[in-house]
């Protein structure tokens, strides 16, 4: 007699991959060496797992609904056999979020990334660092003092929303493959000008102590330029480039000063004029670099402000000259003072006028002698088109500084083009602030929780960098491409494309009596060849051999 058999198909989509990158860099296993004699089904290191592919499943889906999430995937072939959707539950993530916490985040993510670099051999030689923030609701009050414990509060707000409490978070990328390296979480009321200095020294000194023969340079905006924070990392031999406040004096003598010595870069896309700089914090190079777009665009955004201008100034003059005075003088000295804070780029021209005073009513005789004069003034507010140029060419100069004053070790192309790519680490921001992803909106009621999911946060989006940095790597060494969304080639393709391209692959179990074979439906010629870059870590959530 033929035994019945039992078909039951779940979603794997692009979950294999995910799954393929933790392994591949053992995260589970090293968390799991945390906490060696853990009495759980599901252990601390499955569990973080299993935040990551529902971070990374694009479902919007809340912690409490991880196990909705996981009902119809492939739980046990993601995350080990014996693992069920409904043991997912919001004591288990709970129990595990606040055991990351207690293992103080920074230090568990330095570890995890140093491990995953060496995996995927990502070097650590020019990093960036930035800060953001990120709204919640709630009151958010810390009941114990605790050095890890971040105040949830007011502050200024990324996201322009100043009614809410936020949180910050410090974040460093590499500049290969945008890769994150190093987190902390910061009180909602941070200031960058403090925060950034202490976020490079104390990754610094982890680099130091896992990779001493790194010489990493650190790139961050003008947050972190500041005298006291420059001396600092001067002084504990930190090589760095950041932008240089537009509001100090020292800046705009810069900017006046490249005027007539602009030389234009290698690449023809911009001009520069580089300056050595011997400040009281020691010496620097300061690259002061404009382009003809960015010219083009402070000269729009200049144009539209002088329209509205010319129109205040002409309203306001008018003012001026509905008075009279009684000498000459006093209406010059009248004039003059309305025009503080005229645009350099606005003109006003003046005539004085006096008209004879009489006494007495009406219209005086022919004969009758003036008793005084009275004087107005009359202006008339032009736009001076060659000043407005020239306003928009210094507006659109900006001043990257760096303490490497040796060409020789890094030079004036390669400091524009690092900070310049300082967006690395916004485009991992940008990434975490996603509306489909898992902590867009943070919902946890506790401030030590926000901490253990901001980990969450970025072991998501490190999983998501390597594995887009893997791909990539692996079509430019073998010359090859995949269609991207317009169906043109490409070998630099998005992580988010690439899952995109995995959706509705399912896993079909055929079960039986004792046995159960196990079929992925649904595999594509596209598939297979992203999966055989990828490499076999990734291939056996999608390929069964007999």
């Amino acid at each position: 007699m033929q035994r019945a058999e039992e078909y039951q198909n779940e979603r794997l989509d692009h979950l294999g991959i995910v799954a393929g990158v933790c392994q591949e860099i053992g995260l589970a296993a090293w968390l799991d060496a945390l906490e060696p004699n853990q009495q759980r089904v599901v252990s601390y290191g499955t569990a973080t797992v299993a935040m990551i592919l529902n971070g990374l499943g694009f479902a919007n889906r809340q912690l409490y609904l991880v196990p909705q999430f996981f009902e119809n995937k492939p739980v046990a072939h993601l995350l080990g056999a014996g693992i069920s959707a409904d043991m997912l539950n919001d004591d288990c993530l709970g129990r595990t979020l606040d055991w990351l916490y207690e293992q103080d985040v920074t230090t568990v993510f330095a570890g995890i990334a140093h491990q995953a670099r060496q995996c995927f051999g990502v070097k650590a030689r020019h990093l960036h660092v930035d800060t953001t923030s990120f709204s919640v609701n709630g009151a958010y009050e810390t009941e114990q003092e605790n050095e890890h414990v971040i105040a949830i509060t007011h502050g200024y707000s990324r996201d322009h929303r100043e009614d809410l409490k936020q949180w910050m978070l410090a974040l460093a990328t590499t500049h290969q493959g945008d890769i994150p390296l190093f987190l902390q979480p910061l009180s909602g009321n941070s200031s960058d000008k403090e925060s950034l200095v202490k976020v490079i020294a104390e990754l610094h000194a982890q680099l130091r102590q896992k990779e001493p023969e790194e010489k990493p340079i650190y790139v961050a905006d003008s947050g972190l330029y500041s005298t006291a924070n420059v001396l600092q990392l001067n002084q504990a031999g930190v090589g760095w480039v950041s932008r240089v406040p537009e509001t100090s004096k020292e800046a705009k003598a810069a900017v006046i000063q490249a005027e007539d010595a602009w030389q234009l870069s290698a690449d023809g896309t911009r001009s520069m004029v580089v300056q050595q700089m011997d400040l009281s914090q020691g010496p620097e190079r300061w690259i002061v670099v404009r382009s003809a777009d960015g010219v083009k665009r402070a000269l729009q955004t200049a144009r539209k402000q002088a329209d509205k201008q010319v129109d205040v100034w002409t309203k306001k003059l008018w003012h001026v000259s509905t008075k009279s005075f009684a000498c000459r003088e006093d209406a010059q000295q009248a004039w003059e003072q309305s025009l503080k804070g005229l645009p350099e780029w606005l003109e006003a021209s003046v005539e004085l006028k006096s008209q004879a005073v009489f006494e007495g009513r009406g219209r005086p005789a022919r004969d009758a002698e003036p008793s005084g004069l009275r004087w107005s003034v009359t202006s008339q507010v032009i736009l001076n088109e060659a000043k407005l140029l020239a306003y928009a060419q210094r507006k659109a100069c900006f001043i990257i500084a760096t303490n490497i004053v040796d060409e020789a070790d890094l030079s004036n192309e390669e400091v524009i083009s690092l900070y310049l790519e300082q967006g690395s680490v916004e485009r991992g921001f940008r990434f975490l602030k996603d509306p489909l992803f898992l902590a867009s909106s943070v919902f946890v009621k506790k401030p030590e929780r926000i901490v253990a999911l901001s980990l969450i946060m970025v072991l998501a989006l490190l999983v998501y960098r390597l594995a887009e940095h893997r791909l990539r790597e692996q079509l430019q060494a073998s010359g090859q491409t995949i269609p991207n969304q317009v169906n043109k080639p490409t070998a630099r393709p998005t992580m988010r494309w690439v899952f995109q391209c995995f959706e509705g692959i399912e896993l079909l179990q055929i079960r039986t009596g004792t046995r159960t074979e196990s079929v992925v439906l649904r595999l594509q010629p596209l598939h297979h060849k992203i999966l055989s870059l990828l490499g076999p870590a990734y291939q056996q959530f999608y390929f069964f051999s007999d």
